[in-house]
């Protein structure tokens, strides 16, 4: 509410509006208490300041997530924060711990999949966005904590989304109390597998909604002592009965009745038809429903019942009685033949009379008489008395509504059997759907009970906010004893209180007969003529007004007696309850004679409706209550529509706006210091400089600006109504005179400024002005000039005219003799030039010729050695052909593909040879041209010798001739004969240019023809590194092949060895010692013992030998299990690692080695092995331990892929080894297979005499490939848990990082501004998590560096972590509003260049690629922090600032963007609406599209992957341990060491 004192001319505001509700206008005039505004729409509008509310300036674009947080608190501002956060797609808004949902009528499902449902468990209630999950999180934590039950109540109008949204509900608690499964199917299953069936018999089409529930629905979800769904139940409330008889257009019935008449099958069965041709179906015009299939929807009502348990007799028997309602309510009655007596009004009455009887299975006589009669009982005897018409309708509407009730609780019931409960449960969590504030142009009896229902809620509603109110009031510790509570109860009160309460007089009205709908309008308009929540209509007689909550309901009194009586008959309950179906007997179960006598007592629905909402009130007081208010943007069902005056209406129905009213009777606007101080400081600035804290600033702050009444709790400030306005209206005046003061220095800037141009202008001018008269003078000085240079020139000529005349006569002599003598010289010199050109063209022809051939010839060299080491290449890549079937077929592709190559290289030769063939013949042609054309030039030379001696000749003879003339004559001659010559050289000259010409067309098209050959040369060479590449995959795809037909052929062969009846452990656990004669050791691997002397067999003694034998035999075992042991005990210690070298992992594997267990049939060495190393590693925290057997089984696993090779592969048959090189490929290859000898290791008397730098092959037996297998999965396994370990650490330090949380940075950076010293100390506190980090990522790296892990490894592991770091921070900040801010941005920047420092100094070879994996973290952070983000495009934004995030991605960082530093806003609304086209495309794909990130957890490398990177490891310089070094067992380790 606006006042004079916080609105002032100029002001922005908000006025009602009667298509927009309000709309934005500013202040033009005030008069008294009327504004005079101009909205945006540029209207003109006159409007009481009571009826004006301020806007807030400062608002946020995208508009807050709890509006509590608003600046003021009012209809429009609710309203405008809702609609502008709908736009971003942000569907829930809270108020205080109220949830408001708005229906997008489209698919979200980004914001309800796992990912999600994980971010929300245990997070504080509003850390988060706001949504549905954490309401039902909020509510599962307080019932574990607290062990107290809570109920969820979400209320809306119909198509609002209330069922959706019970839907999450129930997934939300599902996912957090386990999953209780019956049957294969969880609770929440059940439950939502049950709304089919309930929609069908409680669900009908009103004027709203095609599918609105007529019943109110209470789903307990029950949870044992552990938090775990233990059952559920359904309660149903408020079922509307009269519907089933009465209807109004353009509503509909049940949707049960019209689905059965849709079914062919079971229509002709019931005689049913048209529902046209039915009284309860027939009252509306409305039989179908757009986008709804009446026949298809009854199959899914006949499913429900099969998932819910009901068998197909009570199926039949249901639908029975449902066909059976149908046939009552076109059953008619007339006046009979006595007086108050009636009878069937026709045939088509006694067939539906007659059909009904039989769909019940009862008499069709006892049925009429129960319609038709009535039995009173008295005390002496029972008197049948007859009805009349009209009570006979009634009668048989009471029918009809009693059996469908029973029906409809029949089916509850049958649910909750279904569902299960649990008897024994003391916590649950109860969510109730039930219908929502009605108000239409016509309302009827059931408009008043569902509004007396809402009125209930919102009494509730109330009381729960007044409760909140006074626990924030509290825990700020201020004073709200004098704030008066908004309460409905005196509407409450007209209705339900006894005796002259709405219901009561209704059900005195019903129990008199002659009461009428006007008597009991008059009744009411004369006991209520005084209440204020009560009004007459003035144009009407039965009409009356009641002033609810949510508006004033007009309801119509004149069905409202008839809608309210529903008579108990006893014939009805004896007749049905004798009926011979069983189902229907169950429906009325007999009743004590007792109560049997009463015959016909009047019960009245308006006082069961009032029961069963007591009921329920009783159950919603008993627990703790959470509100969801479902809001339905637009009638239309579409998306993207927010209708301004729909939603308000919903507003107002749904209590939010009531809330609003509750909370600013006390204090609407409540602010924490730090921002009421960032808003308003600038009123007092001598407040803020005098260094006060901040609650005592506030206090001075507000008691200069005389407020009062406001409170000032511990951490916020607290301002009655209208006060944050009027400091908003003081804030704009200073704001205004300090806009004042800088518009009046602009101007005397730019005063200053135009003068100065002035003056400089006027400067100009008088430059200009002085220019043009110098220029004058200057030009009469040049005149003068002139003259005198004119006079000297003419004196000048007329001497040198006379000059001339002599000087011409010997100048034409002179000139004559000199021009022969120049055109002799000129002659010459072109010669000269000429000859110089054609050995210019020939000698750079040479040079080509030669550079050519040169160029030709070592691109023939180098094809040459390319293809040799090509071949030597693939003849190594042949070796290990590992597929005989598909990858044969490759193979031939290949080999195809090559001789197609080498046809193709063969053919290219052939083309430089023909071309180089054509390049001499043309060449030749050209040289035979250049001969021709110097045998010319040399006629030339010797014609033009020819006439210099004749001319020669003639000069000495005009020389010797003495006249003039002669000479001059001779001189002509001569110069005629000189032009002949010259043009006969222009000709030869013309012959040498058109030969130079062909030469370069010659040359130009052999560069052509070169250009081609390099081209297809290039081809060549890059179709011969494709076959390279194929011919490696190959090889490797054979090497792969072979091993694993090696290793199947091993297992095979050892199946068939092994007894059938014996388990692979007592294969290990019990070594068969067998002899060997090809190496002279036991079968287990062990060596056996020779004696020192010869020994002589002999028959005679041969027993005894063999009993040496065995007791040689037995030593030699009870050697080998103390050596074992004495390994196994040595490496359980820490004996380090010789440098860099694991000291375990090699003395374990020479061991192996020297006591042969890799070809042992049998042995338990391997088994020990492989307990010992999960002994060492049991404790999964010590990562040193950790380190230390990744380390060392590492380096043992490298070093048995290098060394076992699996038996058998030489069992292969040599016609499949020699088919390999048959074809070309395999003849390639053959040339690149390696010595079998150069890998092998010489051994002497079981010792190692070579170096180990290349280990030997040995045919591996089953037991040693079955170590191998577990000593791989033992490094995998090693390597998780060290991976883990690092993960749980950092975890913590994440989610101090992901937000140093706003209001401590905000004051820490307030306090750094006032001194260096805090500056410091809060740029420590910020940076100390990033810190944290760090230092564990250090502390790991130095432990796996002590213990010489491989880099490989650790690369692997600091890549993963990286990744891992990257999916937290960048999830939430997706999940957290407060997270995309500016400061966050920095802040989350400056942690990230700790990590790049980190990863930096950490090297390559440890780090890797670790840095790469926060790529989307580094963008995200990226983008928040770069400035004028409204001018950057969405084709900027998507290729050049964030191109690998998704279009999802970013529409959620641009929507949650805010600027806390700065001020600035996000992109434009044109990128916005871009992004949601694109989201929307997105969308019909069918690609997930969840904006979260997925932890990769999976183990990132293989065993070859660890082959490929390790490097040798030299066994040639082991020390031995300690405790081995003095064990005779082991000396083949000193010897070696040695």
């Amino acid at each position: 509410m606006a006042t004079a004192n916080n609105i002032t001319v100029g002001s922005r505001v908000w006025v009602e509006d009667s298509t927009l509700a309000w709309v934005e206008a500013e202040v033009l005039e005030i008069t008294g208490q009327e504004a005079k505004v101009r909205t945006i729409t540029g209207r003109r509008v006159v409007s009481s300041l009571q009826n004006i509310h301020p806007k807030d300036l400062d608002a946020q674009p995208g508009g807050v997530d709890d509006m509590t947080k608003l600046a003021y608190l009012h209809e429009p501002g609710v309203l405008y924060n809702l609609a502008s956060r709908y736009e971003l797609n942000d569907i829930y808004t809270y108020t205080g711990n109220i949830l408001i949902a708005i229906n997008p009528f489209a698919k979200l499902p980004h914001l309800y999949d796992a990912h999600m449902m994980e971010q929300y468990r245990g997070a504080p209630f509003g850390e988060l966005s706001p949504h549905v999950f954490a309401i039902a999180d909020s509510a599962y934590r307080a019932m574990v904590g607290e062990a107290q039950s809570q109920s969820i109540l979400v209320s809306g109008e119909s198509g609002a989304g209330k069922t959706e949204t019970t839907k999450l509900i129930m997934q939300y608690l599902a996912f957090m109390g386990g999953r209780a499964m019956t049957d294969g199917r969880t609770v929440e299953q059940q439950v939502l597998e049950s709304n089919p069936l309930l929609e069908a018999f409680g669900n009908a089409k009103t004027v709203r909604n095609d599918n609105s529930s007529r019943f109110g629905k209470f789903v307990e979800i029950q949870f044992d002592h552990n938090g775990r769904i233990s059952g559920a139940a359904v309660r149903t409330y408020l079922l509307e009965r009269s519907r089933v008889v009465q209807i109004s257009d353009p509503e509909r019935n049940y949707h049960c009745f019209y689905q059965l008449c849709a079914s062919p099958e079971d229509t002709e069965k019931y005689k049913l038809g048209d529902p046209k041709n039915f009284h309860y179906l027939n009252q509306s015009n409305c039989f179908e429903l757009d986008h709804t299939n009446n026949s298809r929807e009854y199959a899914k009502t006949r499913r429900a019942m099969d998932i819910v348990g009901i068998n197909l007799d009570e199926q039949e028997a249901i639908f029975r009685v449902v066909a059976a309602i149908l046939h009552l309510g076109n059953i008619e009655f007339v006046q009979g033949k006595e007086t108050d007596s009636s009878v069937l009004k026709d045939q088509k009455s006694q067939f539906h009379l007659q059909t009904a009887a039989e769909l019940l299975k009862c008499d069709d006589k006892g049925l009429l008489d129960s319609l038709c009669t009535r039995i009173i009982v008295t005390r002496d005897e029972s008197i049948k008395k007859t009805l009349d018409p009209v009570s006979s309708l009634t009668n048989r509407d009471t029918l009809a509504r009693t059996i469908y009730s029973r029906l409809f609780d029949w089916l509850v019931d049958k649910v909750n059997k279904s569902i299960g409960q649990d008897p024994d449960s003391k916590s649950l969590i109860g969510v109730l759907d039930i219908y929502g504030f009605e108000s239409f142009k016509y309302n009827s009896f059931e408009q008043f009970c569902i509004n007396l229902t809402n009125e209930k809620l919102q009494q509730h509603f109330n009381q729960h906010v007044f409760k909140m109110e006074q626990e924030e009031y509290t825990k700020e510790e201020i004073d709200w004893s004098y704030i008066e509570f908004v309460d409905n109860q005196d509407v409450l009160d007209m209705i339900e209180k006894k005796p002259l309460g709405i219901i009561s007089l209704l059900d005195e009205a019903c129990m008199f007969p002659k009461s009428t709908h006007e008597t009991f309008a008059s009744k009411l308009f004369q006991t209520f003529k005084n209440h204020k929540r009560f009004s007459k209509p003035k144009l009407s007689r039965t009409d009356f007004t009641i002033a609810h909550y949510a508006g004033d309901v007009t309801y119509q009194a004149d069905l409202f007696l008839e809608k309210n009586k529903d008579y108990v008959v006893a014939e009805h309950q004896s007749l049905l309850g004798l009926s011979n179906c069983p189902f229907v007997a169950s429906l009325f179960p007999l009743v004590s004679e007792d109560s049997s006598k009463s015959s016909y007592k009047f019960s009245s629905i308006g006082t069961r409706f009032k029961q069963q909402l007591s009921a329920l009130m009783d159950t919603l007081n008993s627990t703790h209550p959470h509100y969801i208010r479902c809001v339905k943007p637009n009638p239309s069902n579409k998306p993207g529509r927010f209708e301004n005056v729909n939603v308000l209406q919903q507003l107002r129905c749904g209590g939010v706006l009531e809330a609003v009213r509750i909370s600013c009777a006390g204090y609407p606007t409540r602010r924490p210091f730090d921002e009421f101080l960032d808003r308003f400081s600038i009123l007092a600035p001598d407040i803020l400089e005098a260094n006060y804290d901040e609650m005592a600033a506030t206090e001075l702050l507000l008691k200069k600006m005389n407020l009062s009444n406001f409170q000032v709790g511990k951490t916020k400030v607290f301002l009655r109504a209208g006060q944050m306005a009027e400091l908003d209206a003081r804030r704009a005046e200073v704001l205004g005179d300090a806009a004042k003061k800088i518009q009046r220095r602009v101007r005397t800037f730019l005063a200053q400024r135009r003068i100065a141009a002035l003056r400089k202008a006027t400067v100009h001018l008088q430059a200009l002005w002085r220019g043009k008269l110098a220029r004058k003078l200057y030009r009469s000085m040049r005149k003068e000039d002139a003259a005198i240079q004119i006079q000297r020139n003419v004196r000048r000529w007329q001497a040198q005219k006379f000059y001339r005349r002599y000087r011409s006569a010997a100048i034409i002599i002179q000139a004559g003799l000199r021009g022969m003598a120049a055109r002799k010289e000129f002659q010459f010199r072109r010669q000269t030039k000429s000859a110089l050109k054609i050995q210019t063209r020939w000698r750079g022809y040479k040079a080509r010729y030669d550079y050519l051939k040169l160029k030709k010839a070592s691109i023939t060299f180098q094809c040459a050695w390319r293809g040799r080491v090509a071949r030597k290449e693939l003849k190594k890549l042949k070796l290990a052909a590992k597929e005989t079937g598909a990858l044969q077929e490759a193979k031939t592709k290949l080999e195809k593909r090559c001789e197609e190559l080498t046809w193709r290289l063969q053919l290219e030769k052939r083309m430089r040879t023909d071309l180089e063939e054509a390049k001499s013949q043309e060449i030749s042609k050209l040289q035979s041209a250049l001969q021709e054309m110097q045998a010319q030039v040399e006629a030339g030379n010797a014609l033009l010798n020819k006439e210099r001696a004749s001319s020669k000749q003639a000069a000495e003879e005009a020389a010797s001739a003495a006249k003039e003339m002669q000479a001059i004559q001779a001189i002509e001659t001569n110069n005629a004969k000189t032009e002949k010559l010259i043009s006969e050289n222009d000709s030869l000259k013309k012959l040498v240019e058109s030969l130079e010409k062909r030469a370069v067309e010659v040359e130009e098209k052999f560069s052509v023809v070169q250009r081609e050959s390099e081209e297809r040369l290039k081809r060549a060479e890059e179709a011969e590194s494709k076959v390279d590449q194929l011919q490696e995959t190959v090889q490797r795809l054979e090497e792969m092949l072979s091993n694993l037909e090696s290793e199947n052929q091993v297992l095979r062969q050892q199946t068939l060895v092994m007894s059938p009846t014996k388990g692979l452990s007592n294969r290990f656990k019990t070594p068969v010692l067998q002899k060997s004669s090809e190496n002279g050791l036991l079968a287990n691997g062990e060596h056996k013992v020779l004696p020192q002397e010869p020994i002589t067999v002999v028959t005679s003694n041969r027993q005894h030998a063999e009993v040496e034998q065995r007791r040689q035999k037995l030593l030699t075992s009870d050697r080998q299990q103390e050596n074992l042991d004495a390994l196994l005990k040595c490496v359980m210690q820490n004996v380090g690692f010789s440098n860099g070298r694991p000291v375990a992992a090699c003395v374990i594997y020479k061991s192996l080695l020297q006591w042969h267990s890799f070809e042992a049939e049998r042995t338990n060495v391997f088994d020990r092995i492989i307990q010992t190393i999960g002994t060492a590693i049991e404790s999964q925290e010590n990562n040193d331990v950790l380190a230390y057997w990744l380390s060392n089984s590492s380096t043992l696993l490298f070093l048995l892929q290098r060394t076992l090779k699996a038996s058998g592969s030489a069992g292969i048959p040599p016609q499949r080894r020699r088919s390999s090189s048959v074809t070309l490929f395999g003849r390639m290859t053959q040339g690149f297979r390696p010595s079998p000898a150069s890998g092998a290791i010489s051994f002497n008397n079981g010792g190692v005499i070579g170096g180990l730098d290349m280990p030997r092959q040995v045919e591996a037996k089953y037991p040693a490939l079955l170590f191998k297998q577990q000593l791989t999965a033992y490094v995998e396994k090693i390597y998780g848990m060290l991976r883990d370990n690092l993960k749980k650490e950092l975890t913590s330090l994440l989610s101090l990082c992901i937000q140093a949380p706003r209001t401590s940075r905000a004051s820490l950076s307030k306090a750094a501004s006032r001194s260096p010293r805090t500056s410091s100390m809060a740029q420590q506190i910020l940076s100390s998590h990033w810190h944290s980090i760090v230092k564990s990522l250090n502390s790991l790296l130095y432990t796996l560096q002590a213990n010489h892990v491989p880099p490989f490894l650790v690369r692997k592991v600091f890549t993963q972590i990286f990744s891992y770091i990257n999916v937290q921070l960048f999830n939430s900040l997706l999940l957290r509003r407060e997270c995309c801010s500016f400061s966050n941005g920095e802040y989350v920047k400056a942690g990230l260049a700790e990590l790049e420092r980190w990863a930096y100094e950490a090297s390559e070879e440890y780090a890797g690629s670790s840095w790469d994996e926060l790529k989307y973290i580094r963008q995200a952070v990226g983008f928040l922090v770069i400035h004028q983000k409204p001018k950057k495009s969405l084709d900027e934004i998507t290729h050049d600032l964030c191109p690998i995030l998704s279009i999802q991605q970013l529409y959620r960082i641009s929507t949650m963007y805010w600027d806390d530093k700065y001020g600035t806003h996000s992109v434009s609304t044109e990128v916005i609406a871009n992004m949601r086209v694109l989201m929307t495309e997105d969308s019909n794909n069918a690609v997930s599209n969840s904006f979260l990130l997925d932890d990769d957890s999976s183990i990132p490398f293989s065993v070859d992957d660890i082959s490929k990177s390790m490097l040798e490891v030299d066994l040639t310089d082991i020390d031995p341990p300690t405790m081995l070094h003095e064990n005779p067992g082991f000396f083949f380790l000193q010897s070696q060491a040695e």
